[in-house]
Protein backbone atom coordinates (compact mmCIF):
# COMPACT_ATOMS: atom_id res chain seq x y z
CA UNK A 1 0.00 0.00 0.00
CA UNK A 2 2.01 2.57 -1.55
CA UNK A 3 0.68 5.75 -0.81
CA UNK A 4 1.94 9.73 -1.61
CA UNK A 5 4.37 10.91 1.23
CA UNK A 6 4.58 14.06 2.59
CA UNK A 7 8.20 13.70 1.54
CA UNK A 8 7.13 13.87 -2.36
CA UNK A 9 5.35 17.23 -1.77
CA UNK A 10 7.21 20.49 -2.71
CA UNK A 11 6.22 22.29 0.06
CA UNK A 12 8.12 25.67 -0.23
CA UNK A 13 5.96 28.51 -0.04
CA UNK A 14 2.34 26.22 0.10
CA UNK A 15 -0.11 26.44 2.55
CA UNK A 16 -0.12 22.63 3.69
CA UNK A 17 -3.33 21.82 5.46
CA UNK A 18 -2.23 18.97 8.31
CA UNK A 19 -5.60 17.01 9.33
CA UNK A 20 -4.28 15.82 12.72
CA UNK A 21 -5.55 14.22 15.75
CA UNK A 22 -5.85 16.69 18.58
CA UNK A 23 -8.82 14.13 20.38
CA UNK A 24 -6.94 14.70 23.91
CA UNK A 25 -8.71 14.28 27.09
CA UNK A 26 -9.05 17.53 28.67
CA UNK A 27 -9.51 17.61 32.96
CA UNK A 28 -12.35 19.68 35.02
CA UNK A 29 -10.29 22.87 34.18
CA UNK A 30 -9.90 23.07 30.50
CA UNK A 31 -6.47 21.76 30.58
CA UNK A 32 -4.44 18.87 28.51
CA UNK A 33 -4.33 15.98 30.71
CA UNK A 34 -2.54 13.81 28.20
CA UNK A 35 -0.53 15.23 24.93
CA UNK A 36 0.40 11.99 23.62
CA UNK A 37 -1.38 12.70 20.38
CA UNK A 38 0.30 16.49 20.02
CA UNK A 39 3.64 15.44 20.52
CA UNK A 40 3.07 11.90 18.51
CA UNK A 41 2.07 14.83 15.19
CA UNK A 42 4.96 17.51 15.99
CA UNK A 43 7.72 15.32 13.17
CA UNK A 44 5.20 16.11 10.79
CA UNK A 45 4.83 19.85 11.75
CA UNK A 46 8.25 20.75 12.49
CA UNK A 47 9.20 19.06 8.67
CA UNK A 48 6.67 20.81 7.17
CA UNK A 49 8.09 24.16 8.77
CA UNK A 50 11.37 23.46 7.79
CA UNK A 51 10.35 23.21 4.34
CA UNK A 52 9.00 26.88 4.46
CA UNK A 53 5.60 25.77 4.47
CA UNK A 54 2.19 27.88 5.62
CA UNK A 55 0.75 25.01 8.42
CA UNK A 56 -2.59 25.20 8.88
CA UNK A 57 -3.89 22.05 11.14
CA UNK A 58 -7.01 20.91 11.63
CA UNK A 59 -8.73 18.28 14.46
CA UNK A 60 -11.75 18.05 15.76
CA UNK A 61 -11.76 17.27 20.13
CA UNK A 62 -14.83 15.58 21.65
CA UNK A 63 -18.40 15.17 20.26
CA UNK A 64 -19.72 18.75 20.18
CA UNK A 65 -22.41 17.40 18.09
CA UNK A 66 -22.13 19.88 14.98
CA UNK A 67 -22.37 22.80 17.77
CA UNK A 68 -20.20 24.91 19.39
CA UNK A 69 -19.32 24.03 22.73
CA UNK A 70 -16.54 25.80 24.09
CA UNK A 71 -15.27 23.38 26.67
CA UNK A 72 -14.38 21.64 23.12
CA UNK A 73 -12.57 24.04 22.26
CA UNK A 74 -8.70 23.40 20.72
CA UNK A 75 -7.47 26.56 22.45
CA UNK A 76 -5.88 24.58 25.22
CA UNK A 77 -3.54 22.43 22.27
CA UNK A 78 -2.57 26.09 20.70
CA UNK A 79 -1.30 26.99 24.06
CA UNK A 80 0.79 23.51 24.19
CA UNK A 81 1.91 23.76 20.39
CA UNK A 82 3.30 27.24 20.86
CA UNK A 83 4.99 25.40 23.57
CA UNK A 84 6.46 22.57 21.13
CA UNK A 85 7.42 24.65 18.12
CA UNK A 86 9.36 27.74 18.16
CA UNK A 87 7.42 29.93 15.85
CA UNK A 88 4.45 32.37 15.61
CA UNK A 89 1.19 29.89 16.16
CA UNK A 90 -2.18 31.74 15.38
CA UNK A 91 -5.50 30.29 16.44
CA UNK A 92 -8.61 30.87 14.29
CA UNK A 93 -12.39 31.33 15.45
CA UNK A 94 -13.68 28.81 13.59
CA UNK A 95 -12.02 26.70 10.59
CA UNK A 96 -14.45 27.80 7.84
CA UNK A 97 -15.63 31.23 6.64
CA UNK A 98 -14.16 34.84 5.15
CA UNK A 99 -12.16 35.66 7.73
CA UNK A 100 -10.16 32.39 8.32
CA UNK A 101 -9.33 32.32 4.41
CA UNK A 102 -8.17 35.86 4.70
CA UNK A 103 -5.90 34.15 7.88
CA UNK A 104 -4.67 31.47 5.60
CA UNK A 105 -4.17 34.09 2.84
CA UNK A 106 -1.57 36.33 5.09
CA UNK A 107 0.50 33.78 6.07
CA UNK A 108 4.08 33.69 5.98
CA UNK A 109 6.33 30.84 5.37
CA UNK A 110 6.74 29.12 8.60
CA UNK A 111 4.03 29.94 10.50
CA UNK A 112 1.19 27.82 12.28
CA UNK A 113 -2.78 28.38 12.45
CA UNK A 114 -4.62 26.32 13.75
CA UNK A 115 -8.43 26.01 13.35
CA UNK A 116 -11.07 25.83 16.02
CA UNK A 117 -12.97 22.18 16.12
CA UNK A 118 -13.71 20.71 12.77
CA UNK A 119 -17.01 19.19 14.73
CA UNK A 120 -18.63 22.89 15.52
CA UNK A 121 -19.68 22.37 12.02
CA UNK A 122 -22.48 19.47 11.21
CA UNK A 123 -20.74 19.51 7.55
CA UNK A 124 -17.31 17.80 9.02
CA UNK A 125 -19.41 14.57 9.97
CA UNK A 126 -21.98 14.07 7.64
CA UNK A 127 -19.20 14.94 4.87
CA UNK A 128 -20.72 17.62 3.23
CA UNK A 129 -19.46 18.67 0.08
CA UNK A 130 -20.08 22.26 0.66
CA UNK A 131 -17.71 22.23 4.08
CA UNK A 132 -15.52 20.19 2.37
CA UNK A 133 -15.03 22.48 -0.53
CA UNK A 134 -14.33 25.16 2.15
CA UNK A 135 -11.83 23.62 4.04
CA UNK A 136 -10.07 23.08 0.51
CA UNK A 137 -10.26 26.96 0.11
CA UNK A 138 -7.86 27.36 2.85
CA UNK A 139 -4.99 25.72 1.38
CA UNK A 140 -2.74 24.62 -1.45
CA UNK A 141 -1.56 20.97 -0.29
CA UNK A 142 -3.12 18.28 2.09
CA UNK A 143 -1.74 15.52 4.41
CA UNK A 144 -3.14 13.45 6.54
CA UNK A 145 -1.46 12.40 10.00
CA UNK A 146 -4.88 11.43 11.67
CA UNK A 147 -4.77 7.39 11.54
CA UNK A 148 -7.36 7.57 14.92
CA UNK A 149 -9.81 9.26 12.23
CA UNK A 150 -8.79 6.73 9.33
CA UNK A 151 -12.02 5.10 9.66
CA UNK A 152 -14.30 7.95 9.32
CA UNK A 153 -15.49 9.50 6.09
CA UNK A 154 -15.85 12.77 7.08
CA UNK A 155 -15.29 15.92 4.85
CA UNK A 156 -11.45 16.22 6.53
CA UNK A 157 -10.30 13.55 5.87
CA UNK A 158 -12.70 12.10 2.31
CA UNK A 159 -14.03 15.16 1.33
CA UNK A 160 -11.44 17.69 0.81
CA UNK A 161 -9.22 16.05 -1.25
CA UNK A 162 -11.03 16.06 -4.68
CA UNK A 163 -11.15 19.83 -3.94
CA UNK A 164 -7.40 19.60 -3.28
CA UNK A 165 -6.04 17.32 -6.13
CA UNK A 166 -4.62 15.17 -4.03
CA UNK A 167 -3.38 13.61 -0.40
CA UNK A 168 -0.42 12.65 0.92
CA UNK A 169 0.08 11.08 4.32
CA UNK A 170 2.62 12.45 7.42
CA UNK A 171 4.84 10.76 9.43
CA UNK A 172 3.11 9.30 12.57
CA UNK A 173 0.32 7.84 9.77
CA UNK A 174 3.15 6.03 8.09
CA UNK A 175 4.20 4.70 11.28
CA UNK A 176 0.96 3.64 12.09
CA UNK A 177 1.25 1.59 8.95
CA UNK A 178 4.36 0.43 9.05
CA UNK A 179 3.55 -1.28 12.58
CA UNK A 180 0.52 -2.47 12.42
CA UNK A 181 1.45 -3.64 8.33
CA UNK A 182 3.88 -5.70 10.68
CA UNK A 183 0.90 -7.18 13.28
CA UNK A 184 -1.18 -8.50 10.28
CA UNK A 185 1.94 -9.58 7.43
CA UNK A 186 5.21 -10.86 9.20
CA UNK A 187 4.74 -10.72 13.01
CA UNK A 188 7.18 -12.86 15.41
CA UNK A 189 5.92 -15.41 16.69
CA UNK A 190 4.20 -16.41 19.50
CA UNK A 191 1.94 -13.56 18.82
CA UNK A 192 -0.19 -12.64 21.87
CA UNK A 193 -3.33 -10.01 21.77
CA UNK A 194 -4.60 -8.86 25.01
CA UNK A 195 -8.18 -7.48 24.78
CA UNK A 196 -9.96 -5.72 27.30
CA UNK A 197 -13.29 -3.17 27.69
CA UNK A 198 -16.46 -3.48 28.55
CA UNK A 199 -18.30 -5.18 25.95
CA UNK A 200 -17.92 -7.77 22.86
CA UNK A 201 -20.33 -5.62 20.60
CA UNK A 202 -17.46 -3.35 19.90
CA UNK A 203 -14.86 -6.09 18.96
CA UNK A 204 -16.56 -9.09 16.98
CA UNK A 205 -14.45 -8.59 13.84
CA UNK A 206 -11.24 -7.90 15.30
CA UNK A 207 -11.80 -11.01 17.94
CA UNK A 208 -12.93 -13.22 14.74
CA UNK A 209 -9.39 -12.13 12.92
CA UNK A 210 -7.22 -12.28 15.97
CA UNK A 211 -8.35 -15.82 16.54
CA UNK A 212 -7.00 -16.50 12.81
CA UNK A 213 -3.75 -14.55 13.25
CA UNK A 214 -2.43 -15.16 16.89
CA UNK A 215 -1.52 -17.45 18.98
CA UNK A 216 -2.72 -16.51 22.70
CA UNK A 217 -5.60 -14.22 23.41
CA UNK A 218 -5.90 -13.03 26.77
CA UNK A 219 -9.37 -11.73 27.66
CA UNK A 220 -10.11 -9.34 30.44
CA UNK A 221 -12.46 -6.19 31.36
CA UNK A 222 -15.77 -6.31 31.09
CA UNK A 223 -16.02 -8.20 28.01
CA UNK A 224 -14.54 -11.31 29.40
CA UNK A 225 -17.76 -12.42 31.92
CA UNK A 226 -19.49 -12.83 28.87
CA UNK A 227 -17.20 -15.46 27.29
CA UNK A 228 -17.16 -16.70 30.92
CA UNK A 229 -21.18 -17.12 30.77
CA UNK A 230 -20.83 -18.91 27.30
CA UNK A 231 -18.69 -21.35 29.57
CA UNK A 232 -21.82 -21.82 32.15
CA UNK A 233 -20.05 -19.87 34.99
CA UNK A 234 -22.25 -17.69 37.33
CA UNK A 235 -20.52 -13.90 37.43
CA UNK A 236 -23.24 -12.43 39.46
CA UNK A 237 -24.37 -9.14 38.76
CA UNK A 238 -21.19 -8.81 36.28
CA UNK A 239 -21.62 -7.24 33.10
CA UNK A 240 -22.76 -9.39 30.79
CA UNK A 241 -24.52 -9.14 26.85
CA UNK A 242 -26.51 -11.47 27.35
CA UNK A 243 -27.12 -11.26 23.59
CA UNK A 244 -23.93 -11.76 22.19
CA UNK A 245 -23.52 -15.12 24.70
CA UNK A 246 -24.04 -17.26 21.48
CA UNK A 247 -21.37 -15.57 19.06
CA UNK A 248 -19.15 -15.40 22.45
CA UNK A 249 -19.48 -19.34 22.61
CA UNK A 250 -19.11 -20.14 18.83
CA UNK A 251 -15.64 -17.69 19.17
CA UNK A 252 -14.78 -20.23 21.67
CA UNK A 253 -15.19 -23.35 19.99
CA UNK A 254 -13.73 -21.15 16.68
CA UNK A 255 -10.22 -20.65 18.53
CA UNK A 256 -10.18 -24.20 19.81
CA UNK A 257 -10.69 -25.39 16.13
CA UNK A 258 -7.71 -22.82 14.86
CA UNK A 259 -5.61 -24.12 17.76
CA UNK A 260 -5.66 -20.14 19.39
CA UNK A 261 -5.37 -20.39 23.03
CA UNK A 262 -8.23 -17.68 24.30
CA UNK A 263 -7.05 -17.14 28.33
CA UNK A 264 -9.84 -16.07 30.38
CA UNK A 265 -9.73 -14.75 34.10
CA UNK A 266 -9.67 -17.48 36.63
CA UNK A 267 -9.90 -14.94 39.61
CA UNK A 268 -11.37 -11.07 40.08
CA UNK A 269 -12.15 -8.69 42.23
CA UNK A 270 -15.60 -8.14 43.18
CA UNK A 271 -17.53 -5.30 44.85
CA UNK A 272 -20.96 -5.27 46.40
CA UNK A 273 -21.81 -2.59 44.67
CA UNK A 274 -19.97 0.80 42.31
CA UNK A 275 -20.73 2.95 45.44
CA UNK A 276 -17.31 4.71 46.83
CA UNK A 277 -16.32 2.80 50.09
CA UNK A 278 -18.44 -0.27 49.03
CA UNK A 279 -17.03 -3.81 49.78
CA UNK A 280 -14.74 -5.49 47.69
CA UNK A 281 -12.44 -9.12 47.69
CA UNK A 282 -10.75 -11.26 45.54
CA UNK A 283 -12.52 -14.54 44.40
CA UNK A 284 -12.22 -17.14 42.08
CA UNK A 285 -14.73 -16.32 39.24
CA UNK A 286 -16.66 -19.74 40.07
CA UNK A 287 -17.20 -18.65 43.35
CA UNK A 288 -18.47 -15.11 42.85
CA UNK A 289 -21.35 -14.22 45.27
CA UNK A 290 -24.94 -13.59 43.73
CA UNK A 291 -25.33 -10.37 43.93
CA UNK A 292 -21.46 -8.77 43.81
CA UNK A 293 -19.65 -7.77 40.72
CA UNK A 294 -16.43 -8.06 38.92
CA UNK A 295 -14.46 -4.86 38.49
CA UNK A 296 -10.90 -6.26 37.97
CA UNK A 297 -8.70 -9.25 37.16
CA UNK A 298 -7.34 -10.55 40.14
CA UNK A 299 -3.70 -11.91 41.26
CA UNK A 300 -4.00 -15.56 39.84
CA UNK A 301 -5.19 -14.34 36.73
CA UNK A 302 -2.18 -11.09 36.49
CA UNK A 303 -0.11 -14.36 36.94
CA UNK A 304 -1.13 -16.18 34.29
CA UNK A 305 -1.01 -13.28 31.59
CA UNK A 306 2.05 -12.24 32.34
CA UNK A 307 3.98 -15.90 31.85
CA UNK A 308 2.14 -15.62 28.36
CA UNK A 309 3.45 -12.32 27.77
CA UNK A 310 6.62 -12.89 28.92
CA UNK A 311 7.07 -15.63 26.40
CA UNK A 312 5.44 -13.63 23.49
CA UNK A 313 7.44 -11.96 20.43
CA UNK A 314 4.69 -9.48 19.44
CA UNK A 315 2.35 -8.28 21.14
CA UNK A 316 -1.07 -6.62 20.61
CA UNK A 317 -2.98 -4.82 23.43
CA UNK A 318 -6.28 -3.28 23.24
CA UNK A 319 -8.35 -2.03 26.05
CA UNK A 320 -8.15 -1.93 29.77
CA UNK A 321 -8.66 -5.10 31.85
CA UNK A 322 -10.59 -3.63 34.90
CA UNK A 323 -12.85 -0.41 35.46
CA UNK A 324 -9.20 1.16 35.18
CA UNK A 325 -10.93 4.97 35.89
CA UNK A 326 -11.29 3.95 39.64
CA UNK A 327 -8.36 3.66 41.29
CA UNK A 328 -9.27 0.52 43.26
CA UNK A 329 -9.77 -1.06 40.24
CA UNK A 330 -6.74 -0.20 38.03
CA UNK A 331 -4.30 -2.96 39.37
CA UNK A 332 -4.75 -5.78 36.99
CA UNK A 333 -4.53 -3.19 33.90
CA UNK A 334 -1.12 -1.78 35.62
CA UNK A 335 0.05 -5.07 36.22
CA UNK A 336 -0.04 -6.01 32.59
CA UNK A 337 0.62 -2.74 31.44
CA UNK A 338 3.99 -3.58 33.24
CA UNK A 339 4.50 -6.99 31.68
CA UNK A 340 3.69 -5.46 28.48
CA UNK A 341 6.54 -2.91 28.74
CA UNK A 342 9.27 -5.68 30.14
CA UNK A 343 8.58 -7.95 27.21
CA UNK A 344 11.42 -8.42 24.37
CA UNK A 345 8.79 -8.93 21.97
CA UNK A 346 7.00 -5.96 19.38
CA UNK A 347 4.91 -4.54 20.88
CA UNK A 348 1.81 -2.57 19.68
CA UNK A 349 -0.59 -0.77 21.97
CA UNK A 350 -3.95 0.90 21.28
CA UNK A 351 -6.81 2.62 22.80
CA UNK A 352 -7.25 5.74 25.16
CA UNK A 353 -6.94 3.63 28.16
CA UNK A 354 -4.69 1.15 27.17
CA UNK A 355 -2.18 4.23 27.06
CA UNK A 356 -3.29 5.97 29.64
CA UNK A 357 -2.32 2.54 31.73
CA UNK A 358 1.12 3.13 30.03
CA UNK A 359 1.52 6.51 31.43
CA UNK A 360 0.33 6.20 34.74
CA UNK A 361 2.67 3.13 35.12
CA UNK A 362 4.85 5.35 34.24
CA UNK A 363 6.24 3.16 31.29
CA UNK A 364 5.25 4.70 27.62
CA UNK A 365 8.74 4.70 26.56
CA UNK A 366 9.21 1.34 26.64
CA UNK A 367 6.87 0.56 24.15
CA UNK A 368 8.03 -0.34 20.91
CA UNK A 369 4.57 1.49 18.57
CA UNK A 370 1.97 2.98 20.52
CA UNK A 371 -1.24 3.63 18.18
CA UNK A 372 -3.31 6.57 18.04
CA UNK A 373 -6.05 5.03 16.86
CA UNK A 374 -7.61 3.07 18.62
CA UNK A 375 -11.12 2.32 16.34
CA UNK A 376 -8.65 2.88 13.69
CA UNK A 377 -6.25 0.23 14.72
CA UNK A 378 -8.95 -2.22 15.58
CA UNK A 379 -10.52 -1.87 11.98
CA UNK A 380 -7.45 -2.17 10.04
CA UNK A 381 -6.20 -5.35 11.75
CA UNK A 382 -10.30 -6.86 11.19
CA UNK A 383 -8.72 -6.58 7.57
CA UNK A 384 -11.37 -3.49 6.87
CA UNK A 385 -10.78 -0.53 4.17
CA UNK A 386 -9.91 2.74 6.43
CA UNK A 387 -11.68 5.84 4.19
CA UNK A 388 -9.37 8.44 4.96
CA UNK A 389 -6.26 6.14 3.87
CA UNK A 390 -8.37 4.99 0.61
CA UNK A 391 -9.04 8.86 -0.29
CA UNK A 392 -5.27 9.45 -0.13
CA UNK A 393 -3.33 9.55 -3.36
CA UNK A 394 -1.27 6.16 -4.34
CA UNK A 395 2.39 6.49 -5.52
Amino acid sequence: MKKLSIRDLDLEGKRVFIRVDFNVPLNKDGGIQNDTRIRLSLPTIQYALSRGAKVILASHLGRPGGKTNLRMSLRPVSIAIKSAIECPVKMAESCIGSEVVSQSRLMKRGEVLLLENLRFHPGEEANEIGFAQQLANLCDLYVNDAFGTAHRAHASTTGIIPFVGQGAVGFLMEKELLNLGYAITNPKRPYVAILGGSKISGKIEIIERLIELVDVILIGGGMAYTFLKAKGLEVGRSLVESDKVTFARNLLKKSGEQGTLMVLPVDHLVVENLKPGARNRSTLVEQTPEEWIGVDIGPSTCKNFEQKISSAKTIFWNGPLGIFEIVDFSQGTLNIAKAVSESQAMTIVGGGDSIAALSKAGVTEKISHISTGGGASLEFLSGKKLPGLDALSSK
